[in-house]
């Protein structure tokens, strides 16, 4: 390392240097004078302005230092031993060591020392009351903002840095102590000259370096483990490495800008979802402005409702907005821990620090949607397939015996849904199928367990009875009947029908789930559904649900003429008229189900009888249904032909049956 000597009106932190390849950074608070004066910093061999997560070059950088590399282990593992050690010893001594207050302040205490990798290890489990001890996890909820501060002092010169200007003349107001501190920065309240009050987040000094280090550390116990234990299958070198690049990213106060703006113009729209303004001419790389958001935590459940506010409605909200981030458009927030979402004083659900985003591609997204579809419905073989097309099996692997292995996971519902289960018992019961059978965790999907875990560890915290899959099933029923994507009316076809019957019960499911999403809008299922079954795509369905509505017509006429020949029969005594038998099972239970279905539909909101005259004058001169009405009408004729060739020929076999005894009898006489 270099010792150098700058003056004070240059950008000496992570700025340009005389020599490319070099960073500074800070030595000690007690370093920073007045502006004019000279100042010591320390430079490192790091690119000062590339914030891209090089795991190659970080390599490089630290394979010639092991000696920095070694002190950095031995600075994590000698608290760390000596912390568990300290467990052990207690629970020997018969202290109960989940519900001691000292050791929890000290746990929070060492993951706040040993840096900002491990302190976001102690900000997940301070979600998971399911995991976590009372008394930890108020420990650990103090790493979500009430983190040590570094000095003002720091602070100020990179405002001054950044922004061109001191502070002063940048805000009329700034608070004199942070507000928050996390762990990539801290946060003060200040006030911008036009009365705007704003959020002012400032990042830590020497982050990169502290980042690193742990990050390459971590990746080469992570390919060490993969390459020693045959069990382990999963990329945990490229879970790593998305991990890192999140992190990067985060350091980047523009990108979280500009994360925010495309956050807000994806999910600005939805009701009672909040996303606060950044103030572009006030932000730049290592400081960020936005707009200032009065609100409470959503795990302060006693202050939410001293106001009047629902803290498990504003939960829900942030399950379906949470849903359309990871099934709809893919951009979804990594990192939905208690201090980033706030219940605002007007009962909107508001989101903070866009600094770790991440994105599912469309196959993927497809992918989920089919998964949960399958888990709820118990579609175990279609579960299996699923798990090929999101590439946790190759596509070579035998699905044979891990068809069977899925339903003894899901067995423990004893027949209740398996909606009614969360997301943490089921990653826990897949997770020991990871091992037995050849899973892999592909490394996009480190990122959307931990923001799905993370946002129900929350929900469980408000109301241990909350099932986020049950809340977001009708989301994804709703997505399944409007959603025109190939992939999606492959699985709507796969859910209805079974080995060519149709499964009105499934139908029947779907439509009520979808009622319950508050996007569902009955008119796009219509004619969604119209242009659907009219396309060539459609003919498959088309096709059986001709069967079916025959079934029903069926069942019907048979109905109303057994009806009637009985009450000629019986009431009007006309003997003479065989009485006709009515619908068989099979026909009955479909005219059932239809007649469940209409149910079902009137009670849908949005369903209107005064409006359905002029529908459907609209719906008989749409092209589509004119269409449609051909084909079915086609493929109605078709059948009833068919069917009645089928009858008179039935009837044929009968009579000739009948008529043959009587030819022999006769002819016995004769002889």
């Amino acid at each position: 390392m270099i010792v150098k000597t700058v003056p004070t009106n240059t950008r000496p932190i992570e700025g340009e240097l005389p020599a490319k390849g070099t960073q500074t950074l800070i030595v000690s608070p007690s370093e920073i004078v007045k502006p004019g004066k000279s100042q010591v910093y320390v430079t490192t061999d790091l690119e000062p302005e590339t914030l891209a997560y090089d795991p190659l070059e970080v390599a490089a950088h630290y394979q010639n230092r092991p000696l920095q590399v070694l002190r950095r282990i031995f600075t994590v593992l000698v608290p760390t031993l000596s912390f568990v050690w300290g467990l052990w010893w207690d629970s020997k001594r018969g202290i109960v060591v989940k519900n001691d207050h000292r050791r929890a302040s000290q746990l929070r205490e060492l993951l706040t020392q040993l840096g900002p990798a491990y302190i976001k290890i102690g900000q997940a489990l301070s979600t998971r009351p399911d995991l976590v001890p009372p008394v930890y996890l108020e420990e650990l909820t103090k790493l979500q903002d009430q983190l040590p501060a570094f000095p003002n002092e720091i602070a100020y010169q990179f405002i001054q840095e950044e922004l061109g200007q001191p502070p002063e003349e940048v805000y009329i107001e700034l608070s004199a102590k942070p507000i928050a501190a996390a762990s990539l920065g801290q946060v003060y309240k200040g006030k911008l000259k036009t009365g705007e009050e704003v959020a002012v987040k400032v990042q830590r000094p020497d982050l990169r370096e502290r980042i690193t280090i742990d990050l390459y550390i971590l990746r080469k116990l992570a390919g060490l483990v993969q390459r020693k234990v045959k069990r382990v299958r999963s990329d945990l070198v490229g879970i790593l490495d998305e991990l890192g690049d999140r992190i990067f990213e985060e350091m980047d106060y523009i990108h979280e800008g500009q994360n925010a703006e495309r956050f807000f113009e994806l999910y600005g729209h939805i009701q009672d979802i909040y996303v606060p303004k950044i103030y572009w001419e006030y932000t730049n790389r290592r400081v960020l402005t936005m707009e200032w958001i009065n609100g409470t935590k959503l795990t302060q459940t006693a202050e939410i409702s001293a106001q009047g506010i629902d803290a498990r409605y504003l939960i829900e909200v942030g399950v379906q907005c949470s849903l359309r981030q990871l099934l709809e458009h893919g951009f979804f927030h990594a990192d939905p821990h208690p201090g980033n979402l706030l219940a605002t004083t007007d009962g909107k659900l508001a989101y903070l620090d866009f600094g770790m985003m991440s994105e599912i591609k469309p196959p993927q997204r497809y992918g989920l949607i089919e998964a949960i579809v399958h888990v709820v419905n118990r579609d175990f073989e279609g579960l299996a397939q699923d798990y090929v097309n999101l590439e946790f099996l190759s596509p070579e692997t035998d699905l044979t015996p891990i068809i069977p292995a899925f339903g003894k996971v899901f067995a423990n519902a004893q027949g209740a849904s398996v909606a009614e289960f969360n997301i943490k018992s089921i990653t826990d019961e897949l997770s020991a199928l990871m091992y037995e059978y050849p899973f892999r965790v592909p490394p996009y999907y480190a990122l959307i367990i931990r923001s799905l875990v993370t946002l129900e560890g929350i929900a469980i915290y408000i109301d241990p009875n909350f099932k986020v899959l049950s809340e977001a099933y009708p989301y994804v029923a709703k997505r399944l009947l409007t959603d025109p994507a190939p992939q999606l009316r492959t699985s709507l076809r796969d859910l209805l029908f079974k080995d060519g019957r149709f499964r009105w019960n499934r139908l029947e499911n779907l439509l009520r789930n979808a009622r319950k999403n508050q996007d569902y809008d009955l008119n796009l299922v219509v004619n969604q559904g119209i242009d659907f079954l009219s396309s060539e795509r459609g003919d498959f369905i088309r096709d059986k649900l001709v069967d079916e509505f025959l079934n029903g017509i069926n069942a019907l006429s048979r109905n109303v003429l057994h009806n009637f020949t009985y009450l000629l029969r019986e009431r009007v005594g006309i003997t003479a008229i065989n009485e006709t038998p009515g619908a068989t099972v099979e026909q009955q239970q479909t005219l059932e189900h239809i007649q469940n279905i209409l149910n079902i539909l009137r009670e849908t909101r949005g369903f209107d009888p005064t409006q359905l005259a002029p529908q459907i004058a609209q719906l008989l001169f749409n092209p589509g249904v004119q269409r449609l009405g051909q084909q079915i009408a086609n493929q109605l004729v078709q059948k009833a032909t068919i069917r009645l060739i089928r009858e008179l020929l039935a009837a044929e076999e009968v009579n000739r049956e009948i008529e043959q005894p009587e030819r022999l009898s006769l002819a016995a006489r004769k002889v």
